[in-house]
């Protein structure tokens, strides 16, 4: 099959997981990417053994694999002018830049827009930041615990901890994902306008603006009518009771989304065993049931918590309304829609383990995602440069310039 980004080269001067998770997006949609990473490598290939994450010095990097896979590494020491030519070398065969390097820094090392677009005018051209490439902060840095989860505002909406402080982030990279999946769809249209007119593009994409898309709503909601969360009432008072949460006997979770509860209240009825509560004059329709909303939770609420989860799964198996377990992160592997989807692809990693990583959430033509380890730092650095015409007596200067390890 081919896929949508076939034959399209990127070269991503990035590092942390913003913007290389984007071009792991580009990696899954066909790109050919080359992470260009400095002679110490990617920071972030040090958090496995400095101890930050599990797994020890020999063990799986996963925050390097998730957004690293299938792409080829070359290490280049942009700090000299031999290894910024030979980057520029690689800009002439490439479709995109991607980057998260800061303007100063970038102006410094003579690889900002205009240095890139005067060696490639059609490139695409592609930047992360923290708060976007405007105004009094637009050359700071930014990670997502603060740009995203603090700035943008996500974490003002999520339920506060005891004492009123905010709440940490649910996950490593909770914004940085999202950015840049973000980015991705930014270099993908992109470059469907280069394909219509020859134009390059210069494509911004922040943590800050994610994070206020990621909660777009209540950016909204709270202008017009004064409120910055959804209230978290009693559940036992929602109008409707068939959009809620039902613990079963074995403390586990369920998720009811019946917006149109007169459609499916008589069936969920049946399907719990207890028929006569369709018949019940409180719970008639949806107006009896938000009029006796405590009661008719309190009925759900006993009947769910009457069996454990197993009984209810088998119950509800082909039931018509839309209903969900509360999965932890370990079921997902055995969840039947994840494996039919191949939403889990394997790697083999570098010491012989097969690796399940996470695919990015787009497929095209109904074929799941195939993903490969990521590289070793530097790995590919020899075989990149030659492919793009560098002799091999070229490579031996620049390891002797020190420009490559």
């Amino acid at each position: 099959m081919t896929k949508p980004l076939d034959g399209i080269r990127v070269l991503e001067v990035a590092s942390w997981m913003f913007v290389p998770s984007g071009g792991s997006v580009l990696a899954d949609w066909g790109a050919e990417v080359i992470k260009v990473e400095p002679p110490t490598g990617d920071p972030q290939r040090g958090l496995v053994s400095s101890g930050l994450l599990p797994g020890g010095a020999g063990g799986v990097n996963f925050m390097v694999e998730q957004p690293n896979r299938s792409k080829r590494s070359v290490a280049l020491d942009l700090s000299r002018p031999e290894g910024v030519e030979a980057l520029m070398r690689l800009v002439e065969t490439a479709d995109v830049f991607l980057t998260s390097y800061l303007p100063h820094v970038r102006r410094k090392l003579g690889i900002d827009v205009e240095h890139v677009q005067a060696r490639r005018p059609d490139i695409v051209y592609a930047r992360g930041s923290g708060q976007g490439p405007k105004g009094p902060d637009a050359g700071k840095g930014g990670y997502d615990g603060a740009s995203y989860w603090a700035r943008g505002g996500v974490g003002s909406v999520m339920p506060e901890k005891e004492g009123g402080w905010p709440p940490g982030q649910v996950s490593p990279a909770f914004g940085d994902v999202m950015g840049g999946m973000a980015t991705a769809g930014g270099v993908a249209a992109a470059l469907v306008r280069r394909e219509r007119t020859g134009e390059g593009a210069v494509v911004d994409c922040s943590l800050l603006a994610t994070a206020m898309w990621q909660v777009s709503p209540l950016v909204v909601a709270s202008k017009l009518f004064g409120f910055s969360k959804i209230p978290q009432g009693d559940r036992a008072f929602s109008p409707n009771p068939l959009v809620n949460v039902y613990r079963t006997a074995d403390d586990r979770f369920i998720s009811l989304i019946l917006l149109q509860s007169d459609r499916f209240f008589p069936e969920l009825c049946a399907r719990l065993g207890r028929p006569a509560l369709a018949d019940d004059p409180r719970f008639a329709d949806a107006d009896a049931r938000a009029e006796n909303k405590v009661a008719c939770v309190a009925a759900l609420d006993e009947v769910f918590g009457g069996q454990p989860l197993t009984h209810w799964v088998d119950a509800l198996a082909d039931f018509s309304g839309v209903w969900s377990v509360f999965q932890t992160l370990d079921e997902l592997y055995d969840d039947p829609q994840v494996v039919a989807n191949g939403y889990l692809p394997a790697m083999q990693a570098a010491d012989g383990r097969s690796v399940q990583l996470v695919a990015s959430p787009v497929q095209f033509d109904e074929q799941a995602v195939v993903v490969t380890r990521a590289p070793e730092h530097g790995e590919h650095t020899e075989a990149v440069l030659l492919d793009v015409g560098l002799t091999w007596d070229e490579v031996a200067a620049l390891k002797d310039a020190g420009a490559i390890p």
